[in-house]
C-alpha cells in the first residue's frame, strides 16, 4: 500500500511538473512583451513568422515576406536589448525548462503508478477477445496493437501538422495553443498508454512542439539575426540530449560514427550547394552576415552547423525517424519524418518552401538510413544553411536577374 501512495505521489508532481512548465511557455509565447521582444504580431494576419530559420529578404531595418523586422546581417558591436521586463520573461524562460528537464528526469526513473496499474488491470480483462483458437487470437492482438500503435502516432502527427498549416495561414494563437495541448498530451500519455514503443514515438514527437514553443516565445537580445539561433537551438538540447539517453539506443542507432568521415565531409561541401541553390531559389532569402571574410563565414558555419543542423538532425532522424523506423518499417518513417521536417518550415509562408524542405528532409533521411553518420547529415545541414544564407545571397545578388 505504501508503494502504491509513493507512486502515486510521485506521478501527482510529475504531472503539476510538466503542466506549469507548459503553462509558462505559454505565457512566454502568447503575452504581449514576449510578441513585442520577438518582433511577432499574435493577431491573426496571412503574413506571420519567424519560425527555426525565418530571415529577412530585405536589409537592416526593412521588413521581410513575413511582416517581421529581421537584420539581414551582423552588427560589428551587438547592442543587447534587456530590460526590466525581458530580464523577468528569460527567467521564467530558464525556470520553465529547468522544470521540463525534471519532468523529463522524472519520467524517466519513475513508476508510472497507480493509474498504469489501473489501466493494465482493465486490459488484462481481454474485451477484444473472440472465441478462436488461440494462434488466431495471437494474430488478432498483434493487428490489435499495429492499429494502435499506427493510431497513437497519427493523433499527434495531425495535431502538429494542424498547428503547422495554422501557423501557415497565420492564425500564430491558434496554433500556439494547439501545440500546448500537444506538448501536454504526449508529456502525460505514459500514464495512459502501456506500450514502451509508444512512449519513445511520443518523446520523439514532443520535440516538435517544444521547438516551436521555444522559438516563439525566446525574447531578442541582440541586434543580429544570427545570434537567435543559439538562443533556440541552444536550451533545446537540454531535452533532446534527455530523451537520447532515456531510450538509450546503440550509438550506431543514433548515427554516431566516424566510418568514412573524411569522404563524408568532402561530400557535404557540394550536396550543400545544390540543395541550398534549391532552397535559395525557392525563397530568395537575406544574408546573415555582412560579408564573406573568414571570421563571418566561421561563425556562420559554427552556428549552422553545431547548433541548428546538428540539433535538428538529432530530432528528426537520430530519434524521430529511428523510432518511427523501429514501429512501422523504412519507407514510412522517410515519409512521416520528412514530412514533419517541412512542415516546421511553414513560418516561411509559402507552400514550395513546405515542400522543398520536405523533399530535402527526405534525402537527408535516406542518406542517414544508408550510412548511420549523423555527422555527415548535421554538416550537410549545415553547409545548406551556410550556403543559403551566407554565400548564395551575397554572390548570387551580383547576378543579372538574381
Amino acid at each position: 500500500m505504501q508503494k502504491l501512495i509513493k507512486s502515486h505521489k510521485s506521478q501527482k508532481e510529475l504531472n503539476i511538473l510538466i503542466v506549469v512548465s507548459v503553462l509558462i511557455l505559454a505565457l512566454l509565447a502568447i503575452s504581449p512583451e514576449a510578441a513585442s521582444s520577438s518582433n511577432l504580431n499574435l493577431s491573426p494576419s496571412p503574413e506571420m513568422g519567424p519560425v527555426s530559420e525565418h530571415i529577412s529578404a530585405e536589409a537592416l531595418e526593412e521588413t521581410g515576406d513575413s511582416g517581421v523586422i529581421l537584420n539581414s546581417y551582423e552588427d560589428p558591436e551587438p547592442v543587447q536589448k534587456i530590460g526590466q521586463l525581458n530580464i523577468v520573461y528569460t527567467v521564467g524562460g530558464i525556470g520553465a525548462a529547468v522544470l521540463i528537464l525534471l519532468a523529463y528526469l522524472r519520467m524517466t526513473s519513475g513508476d508510472t503508478g497507480l493509474i498504469t496499474k489501473t489501466l493494465g488491470e482493465l486490459h488484462s480483462l481481454k474485451i477484444w477477445k473472440t472465441a478462436r483458437s488461440e494462434g488466431s487470437e495471437e494474430t488478432d492482438q498483434e493487428k490489435l496493437e499495429a492499429k494502435k500503435l499506427r493510431f497513437f502516432t497519427a493523433v499527434p502527427v495531425l495535431s502538429i501538422t494542424l498547428a503547422e498549416l495554422l501557423i501557415f495561414s497565420g492564425r500564430m494563437g491558434a496554433a500556439v495553443w494547439i501545440h500546448i495541448g500537444t506538448t501536454i498530451a504526449l508529456s502525460l500519455s505514459n500514464i495512459f498508454i502501456k506500450d514502451p514503443e509508444v512512449h519513445k514515438i511520443h518523446q520523439a514527437l514532443m520535440l516538435l512542439p517544444v521547438l516551436r514553443l521555444i522559438n516563439l516565445s525566446m525574447p531578442i537580445f541582440y541586434d543580429t539575426t544570427l545570434y537567435t539561433f543559439v538562443f533556440i537551438y541552444g536550451p533545446l538540447a537540454i531535452p533532446v540530449a534527455v530523451i537520447v539517453l532515456h531510450q538509450r539506443d546503440s550509438l550506431e542507432q543514433i548515427g554516431i560514427t566516424l566510418k568514412h568521415i573524411i569522404p563524408y565531409m568532402l561530400l557535404s561541401v557540394p550536396l550543400g550547394l545544390i540543395l541550398g541553390l534549391g532552397e535559395y531559389l525557392t525563397i530568395r532569402t537575406g544574408y546573415l552576415i555582412p560579408d564573406l571574410t573568414f571570421i563571418n563565414l566561421l561563425k556562420l558555419t559554427v552556428v549552422m552547423v553545431f547548433f541548428v543542423g546538428l540539433v535538428e538532425e538529432v530530432i528528426f532522424r537520430s530519434i524521430l525517424q529511428t523510432r518511427l523506423e523501429n514501429a512501422f518499417g523504412v519507407w514510412a518513417a522517410l515519409i512521416i519524418s520528412s514530412l514533419m521536417f517541412g512542415l516546421m518550415h511553414s513560418g516561411y509562408g509559402t507552400i514550395q518552401e513546405i515542400l522543398y524542405t520536405g523533399f530535402v528532409g527526405f534525402i537527408m533521411g535516406l542518406a542517414f538510413y544508408k550510412t548511420k553518420s549523423l555527422p555527415f547529415i548535421a554538416v550537410l545541414h549545415g553547409f545548406v544553411n551556410v550556403f543559403l544564407f551566407g554565400i548564395l545571397p551575397h554572390q548570387l545578388s551580383l547576378w543579372p536577374g538574381f
